[in-house]
């Protein structure tokens, strides 16, 4: 870490005499097989990985926003902004909100430990000492996430880049066009390829989708060997679990009620232009080859002008995503608290609150857009990963 000129994450060590309760965050280009590592992981007896949510980063950008949080009433200011906002997808949690008000309000005065009571309190409706969140989008976000949660650790769930292209135009909630898919997954790759040089091995795992749904057994085995924890045969039956997590309206979810299976794998050579394909290894370039995947035989070369709009497409996208890390440093120095999670190591077993939700498949809320105590220094991280 100081070669590269940066804070170690982890100050004062990670405390792992005992089981983890590290938080887990699932990541990876959307329509990698995401929510099929999120239900394996939620059916492990110690974890718990809700369904995604729109709360959280939301609440970190709009962090000045609710004043300094040694304040009671601002730190009810924001669990109330946490719970009650349809658009943060609280509901499908399936939590009581005004117990979980309650809880953050007599909480640490930090925006992680307000957010950590949030997961914290989902893994207790399951029993569960730990907890997780899955959202694709936060690969480009670890940075953000570690000021949160300095000890977490980051799970990138990797798939054929062809394949995720193809899923992701097939998606209704996907408004954008190929050459915007193509720049998703190979901004996710190099994403990944600097977190796992600057977090390392005791932070950052890889995983491929292909192996994953072809030998669950060894490479969950593997991921839980990562993870501190003992593998647990209920993680190869993610059915199970699903009618409880994944929301109802996410139809294009149905493939997880049913058990593992390798038939989606490839499955672009049936779902792709051969242009679209040709473009995509054109810009993949080695990428596709170091992860083992070969090329495809009907692949062709995109034309210039294809190739053209994707360049250009892809600087737009680095430039915004320029300008947003440009503004969170300047929110940065705004902060009126330090935004590290606070909240105790979880002991002993966790039982569910009476004030929890039962066990039931929770109502869902409809769709909505995504929106953009003692201090104790944050770590500092690179702007790239902001």
């Amino acid at each position: 870490m100081s070669s590269l000129g940066l804070d170690d994450p982890f100050p004062g060590g990670l405390g792992l005499d005992g089981p983890s309760d590290r938080p887990v965050f699932v990541i990876g280009c959307p329509r990698s097989g995401t929510t099929l590592l999120q239900l394996m992981l939620h059916s492990h007896p110690r974890i718990a990985i809700p369904a995604e949510n729109r709360f959280l980063l939301a609440a970190y950008t709009a962090r000045c926003e609710f004043g300094d949080l040694e304040d009671r009433d601002n730190r009810l200011a924001l669990a109330e902004w946490i719970t009650g906002r349809e658009a943060g997808r609280f509901g499908d949690l399936g939590l009581d909100a005004a117990a979980v008000t309650e809880e953050i309000v007599e909480g640490p005065p930090t925006l992680g430990s307000a957010l950590g009571i949030v997961f914290r309190a989902y893994a207790r409706r399951f029993g569960r000492q730990r907890w997780g969140d899955k959202r694709p989008g936060h690969v480009r976000y670890a940075g953000t996430l570690l000021r949160l949660f300095p000890d977490a650790q980051f799970v990138h769930l990797i798939r054929d880049g062809r394949d995720c292209v193809a899923s992701l135009k097939e998606m209704p909630w996907f408004r954008k066009d190929v050459y915007h898919a193509v720049a998703m997954w190979r901004e996710a790759i190099d994403a990944g390829r600097g977190l796992a040089a600057w977090l390392g091995p005791d932070a950052y795992y890889e995983l491929q989708y292909e192996r994953l749904v072809a030998d669950p057994v060894e490479e969950l085995a593997s991921l839980c060997e990562f993870l501190g924890e003992d593998f647990h045969p209920a993680m190869i039956e993610p059915q199970d679990p699903a009618p409880w997590v994944v929301p109802s309206q996410k139809v294009w979810h149905d493939l997880t009620l049913s058990p593992v299976g390798t038939a989606r794998v490839g499955a672009w050579a049936g779902r792709l232009e051969p242009w679209e394909a040709g473009l995509a290894e054109a810009a993949f370039g080695e990428r596709l080859a170091e992860y083992g995947y070969e090329p495809g035989d009907e692949a062709c070369r995109p034309s210039a002008r294809q190739f053209a709009t994707f360049t250009k497409i892809s600087a737009h996208r680095r430039l915004a995503h320029r300008k947003a890390d440009l503004q969170e440093r300047r929110r940065r120095r705004r902060e009126p608290n330090p935004v590290r999670c606070l909240l105790p190591a979880a002991t002993g077993p966790q039982v569910p609150p009476a004030a929890a939700a039962p066990l039931v498949p929770a109502p869902r809320a409809p769709e909505a857009p995504a929106v953009p105590a003692p201090r104790i220094p944050a770590p500092r991280v690179p702007d790239r990963f902001a």
